[in-house]
């Protein structure tokens, strides 16, 4: 797939045509054709559009008139749509009239199986020699949609690989929200969500991009097209589907094993400034906040509502999701006072009794709030209907929010949602309206990840180009080899003796003078220690020849290995044992990999991705995701570490895999000391030059 350039794929002319051409337009009524044409008919009616029917057996359709084929259209055809299954007879004229762009309605390819994989590629490949790029096959007519101009405030751009499951994210509009395009990118053979995602980023009045992925047709443009939306500040949040963790056939490492295709997925969507959710209405409930929050100045929330029970309630769930709830200033106490009886709380949550939103005081009640500067959000909770008060307090949170930039959030809590203060005058604002606590503080913790994420969004580096495809797992070196190789790359490693037998090995235990580690060295075994042949704590040569010596009978039973020597190396005391690691991703590439090392690293699995380029900034970020972070800062009186060195593997690391030097790492354990690092053991494969000798980027 070619990464994304605008110059090159000009979406305008697909989003704005002039002339559009239906193959396989109808008229008889019943058929799905039928349906599909007038669709598109009146969509391009809509968008000041000429749609023109191609039949091979009309000459008129719907009144209007019909071509045998497309070659007969007169004038340039910006976009063909095919609503034949027989795409092939059809793709010469398309070719020949020199069309930009073809979306393709048909199934039976990628998704079919590798016949389908064939044809698909067949597909792309003449259309691509002609210069026509294609939307689809197995997509839906979504993006000839009816989209409502009556509707204010900032639009969401819609992306989806399923049509169907677009369906109750657009349909929001009956909920007025705005929606400006719909993209259903179906198989992806050609044009993919990155595409759309670019161009819509680059729209002027987009509010929000909500996506449903199924999977990544190009990571590399998708990443790229993210730093995109994000340094333009537009929101993006996702739907992504295949959470489960898939098997890599690859993987020798922890770090290969930890590191499955959602996880990576999960730490690029962090990486990129993506709010990911799990439902389609999180969906439409996220990105419709992030359409009409505007900027707000901070992330403090404040509860306001006419229950304490309430207030309690909602304070709780947003706590829990780590929101802040600062404390009002002292002036806003003092003033809501007037309005609030003594017995109430009023520092945040504010708990009014309810009687004060029936009259003059609720609107004053709100203006103060709001005026607060430890205020950036306010959220109302409002558990049912209650008319006339909860009417009363609709209507003045509506005339607020028309005086402030600050966002204010409303849950309408009652079940039937027919009552007109929801139906008619919350939806008919441009205030966010949430269902649920849960969808309301879940969007509220994607704003405020979003409002932090756009402080550094600039500080995002240029997207690279991939490193060449590997045709295999490359060639594993020895514990000994990758030490060295990690030195030469600025990782401090310990100190280490590679001894032919008991009788070398005594000699370094001398020459190293203390406890030592004694570790086998068995070609192609990566995990020594499950096979008890990793003894620590040796003192003294004597003790050295007799692990030597069960080495050599342990390594007797083990079918096919030989016992090649034996690492005398620097035992190192105390610290906190880290795992750093590089994984290859199919789709995002090398993925840098930081956690809780140890022997136990894939039953906690404590750990969190990356994928380069990135800074020293967003290490430190992948330290504070990791549950067991506490641990460097100082737990149960153990002395803090500098994490700067730390950071400095994990630097060095990522060059490591940005360069393609290793194709897979594993530092396990990286022992974390107060003032330095040292890696006692590591894994690592590096490129085979003769099984890559063909591959290609």
């Amino acid at each position: 797939m070619d990464h994304i350039d605008r110059a090159s794929v000009d979406l305008d002319a697909l989003f704005r045509p002039e002339r559009v051409a239906v193959i396989g337009a109808s008229d008889a009524e019943g058929r799905p054709t039928t349906l599909n044409w007038r669709r598109v008919a009146g969509w391009a009616e809509r968008v000041g559009a000429e749609a023109v029917p191609v039949h091979p057996r009309r000459a008129v359709v719907d009144g209007r008139t019909a071509y045998r084929s497309i070659e007969d259209v007169p004038g340039q055809v910006d976009v063909a749509i095919v609503l034949i299954g027989d795409v092939d007879s059809v793709l010469p004229g398309i070719a020949a009239k020199g069309v930009g762009f073809v979306v393709l309605f048909a199934a039976g390819y990628a998704e079919t199986g590798p016949d389908g994989e064939r044809r698909q590629a067949e597909l792309v490949r003449s259309l691509r020699a002609a210069g026509v790029r294609a939307l689809g096959p197995n997509t839906n007519m979504n993006l000839f949609e009816e989209f409502r101009t009556d509707l204010p405030g900032r639009p969401i751009a819609l992306i989806t690989q399923s049509g169907h499951q677009g369906r109750p994210v657009f349909q929001g509009q009956e909920l007025g929200i705005r929606f400006s395009h719909w993209a259903p990118t179906g198989n992806e053979a050609d044009l993919n969500a990155a595409h759309f995602v670019d161009y819509f980023a680059h729209e002027d009045d987009t509010g929000a991009i909500a996506l449903y992925l199924e999977g990544f047709a190009d990571g590399t443009a998708f990443r790229r097209a993210a730093r995109a939306a994000a340094r333009r500040g537009v929101p993006l949040v996702a739907v992504k589907v295949g959470r489960t963790e898939l098997g890599r056939s690859w993987a020798m490492s922890h770090t290969g094993h930890l590191a499955g295709a959602d996880d990576v997925a999960s730490a690029v969507m962090r990486q990129y400034g993506i709010a990911r959710v799990d439902g389609l209405d999180e969906l439409l409930d996220t990105a419709a906040l992030f359409a009409r929050a505007g900027d707000p100045p901070h992330a403090g929330v404040c509860v306001y509502a006419i229950s304490g029970g309430t207030s309690a309630h909602m304070a709780d769930l947003l706590g829990a999701a780590g929101i802040d709830l600062p404390e009002l200033s002292a002036e806003t106490v003092t003033a809501l006072r007037q309005w609030i009886p003594d017995y109430l709380r009023v520092s945040n949550p504010v708990d009014n009794g309810g009687h004060p939103v029936g009259d003059w005081r609720g609107r004053r009640i709100l203006e103060t709030i709001l005026a607060d500067p430890a205020v950036g959000i306010l959220v109302v909770p409002i558990t049912g209907a209650f008319p006339p008060m909860s009417d009363t307090l609709v209507a003045d949170l509506v005339a607020v929010a028309e005086t402030t930039d600050k966002p204010i959030c409303v849950v309408w809590g009652s079940p039937s949602g027919t009552e007109d203060a929801y139906r008619r005058v919350l939806l008919g604002s441009q205030l966010p309206v949430f269902r649920t606590f849960g969808n309301c503080v879940a969007a509220i913790r994607a704003l405020a990840d979003h409002l932090d994420f756009r402080e550094r969004a600039h500080e995002l580096p240029v997207v690279p180009d991939p490193p060449p495809a590997l045709a295999g797992p490359g060639r594993q070196l020895t514990e000994l080899d990758a030490k060295r190789l990690l030195a030469a790359h600025g990782v401090p490693v310990s100190r280490d003796a590679l001894c032919a037998g008991a009788d070398e090995a005594a000699r370094a235990i001398d020459d190293q003078g203390g406890p030592v580690v004694v570790k086998a060295v068995v070609d192609g075994l990566a995990h020594k220690s499950e096979h008890g042949l990793v003894r620590l704590g040796i003192a003294d040569a004597a003790e050295g020849r007799a692990v030597v010596a069960d080495f050599e009978r342990i390594v007797a039973d083990l079918p096919g290995r030989e016992l090649a020597g034996v690492l005398v190396s620097e035992q190192v005391h105390g610290g906190v044992e880290m795992v750093v690691g590089i994984a290859p991703d199919p789709v995002f590439g090398p993925t840098v990999m930081l956690g809780v090392g140890g022997v136990a690293v894939e039953v906690y699995r404590d750990v969190s991705f990356r994928v380069p380029p990135f800074d020293r900034p967003e290490v430190h970020r992948m330290i504070d995701e990791l549950t067991g972070s506490a641990l460097l800062t100082g737990f149960r009186g153990a002395p803090p570490v500098d994490l700067e060195p730390l950071v400095d593997v994990v630097m060095a690391v990522q060059q490591l895999a940005a360069d393609g030097v290793v194709t897979e790492l594993d530092i396990n354990p990286l022992i974390v000391l107060p003032d330095r690092v040292v890696a006692v053991d590591a894994l690592a494969s590096i490129p085979d030059p003769h099984e890559n000798a063909g591959a290609v980027a």
